[in-house]
């Protein structure tokens, strides 16, 4: 098969997977994966844009870097916010119907950011709002076809080490193989792989894993984000994500002595930097406090502008009104990831990676809020027109080694997994710690062989070997 003949594997359905799937007409695209259970349709708070009155992307790169610990990369962060606006526009052609005041867009605050800069689309639906639109223009596109139901599960590489093949996994366990010379990776992060998580249950690093045991270069695995602001309510799987927009409107974090968490603590207070925000509330609890946030003073009113938001406090009894809604620290996003340059290409031919499984040094040890979407649009739709035109028209060379992640672990051995994680690499750590959950990994027969388990080892050594703190990654033994 030539290379003018293979289509474009683009695996991972969220937003970023949808902005390359779009972006690369007319070369025929496979898109393997659902929309419906990603995090892009889950995002609540929106996508970020120097776009209101005074402000410029300078100041956005400011906020960025601020945020990121002054570990990013600054001409990714220029590329980022200077792309911004036009992203902006780009998905309101798309049909996305952000919210508007008057003929101008509506604008939200969140933590980081020094002004108003978020672009939203149904109060706090953003995610929702996006994906659906973006699902829609694809659904007209001609040079697409979907494979909703099936995941990735093994790539094959030629004899010089390039991508040659994918193979595919439908729900009844069925497989098939398909040649292509490129392959995206838009998997998503590793959120699951942690006891609190605001991540559906696919963010489990499969992407990532597939990709290291391939031989691809990974980045900056040590730097998890931690969302200050899941509902703290009981039951597997995700745990609702209180956007923190809600701060922006001026929602305050208290204990159970009724203290404003963050008062003192920061000049920004509520507005703080996540990781910032993440680890007083992680400390409150880990001191025997329960955190709540309290919406009461933004009335009616105010609460209206976040339908989501309140619909999920009332589906487990909680009237933002009129009560406190209790908040843990989560996990949220993946800063780490497959290394990638500013085009998407990771260090294995033929394998490009985008959105929250790439790492391209953009976010640095922090995210800033609604940076994500903006990367998923930005490095989407740049990476897709890139692929648009194959590389060459070589004939493909055949197959010679297949990777697959191997053996997964049982539902009873990632719960052990993810507590231990949680335990040992949540919003403050401490080398005894990483390393006594290293050896736990190396010694548990039900984890030892599991991919998830050598991926947990190898967040762990990075987390291990950095030994001063930075940004999310805090060590308690470096104060």
């Amino acid at each position: 098969m030539s290379a003018a003949s293979s289509p474009l594997v683009v695996a991972g359905a969220g937003l970023a997977g949808l902005c390359v799937a779009l972006a690369a007409a007319p070369r025929p695209v496979l898109l393997v994966g659902g929309s419906a259970g990603s995090a892009s349709a889950l995002a609540q708070g929106g996508v970020a844009a120097a776009v209101g009155p005074g402000d410029r992307p300078a100041l956005h790169a400011a906020d960025t870097c601020r945020a990121g610990a002054g570990h990013n990369d600054v001409a990714m962060v220029s590329r980022l916010v200077d792309a911004a606006p036009d992203a902006v526009a780009w998905l309101a052609a798309q049909g996305v119907a952000f919210d508007r005041e008057g003929a101008a867009w509506a604008l939200g605050r969140e933590g980081g950011h020094g002004r108003a800069r978020i672009v939203h689309a149904g109060g706090d639906a953003s995610g929702h709002a996006i994906v659906a639109a973006m699902e829609r223009a694809l659904a007209a596109a001609a040079h697409a076809r979907r494979l909703p139901s099936h995941r990735l599960c093994a790539l094959a590489l030629s004899e010089s080490g390039a991508i040659a093949a994918v193979r595919l996994v439908a729900a009844d366990g069925a497989t098939i193989d398909i040649a292509t010379p490129d392959l995206v990776l838009a998997t998503g992060g590793i959120g699951s792989l942690f006891a609190a998580t605001t991540n559906p249950l696919s963010a489990d690093g499969n992407g990532l894993a597939l990709a290291l045991e391939a031989g691809a270069p990974g980045r900056d695995l040590e730097f998890v984000q931690f969302h200050p602001t899941a509902l703290a309510v009981p039951g597997e799987g995700p745990l609702p994500l209180l956007t923190e927009a809600l701060r922006g409107a001026g929602a305050v974090l208290r204990d159970d002595r009724g203290e404003a968490v963050m008062a003192g603590r920061h000049p920004l207070a509520d507005l703080a930097p996540r990781d910032v925000v993440a680890r007083e509330v992680w400390r409150r609890r880990q001191a025997g406090h329960d955190v709540f946030l309290d919406m009461r003073r933004l009335g009616d009113e105010g609460l209206a502008a976040f339908p989501t938001a309140v619909a999920l406090c009332r589906a487990h009894g909680i009237d933002p009104r009129r009560d406190l809604a209790p908040v843990t620290p989560a996990a949220h996003f993946h800063m780490g990831g497959i290394a990638v340059d500013a085009d998407g290409r990771s260090g294995l031919p033929g394998l490009h990676a985008v959105g929250e499984v790439a790492c391209s040094g953009v976010h640095g040890a922090n995210r800033l809020a609604s940076n994500s979407l903006l990367e998923c649009v930005v490095g989407g739709r740049a990476l897709g027109a890139r692929l648009s035109v194959p590389r060459d028209a070589r004939i493909q060379a055949a197959p010679r080694r297949w990777v697959q992640p191997g053996a997964g672990a049982n539902a009873a051995a990632l719960r052990a997994l993810r507590d231990l994680l949680w335990r040992s690499m949540g919003p403050v750590r401490d080398d005894a710690t990483l390393a006594e959950a290293e050896r736990q990994l190396r010694v548990d027969p039900s984890l030892a062989r599991t991919w998830q388990a050598r991926l947990a080892l190898r967040l762990l050594h990075a987390a291990r070997i950095r030994r001063a703190s930075l940004g999310a990654h805090h060590r308690a033994d470096s104060e």
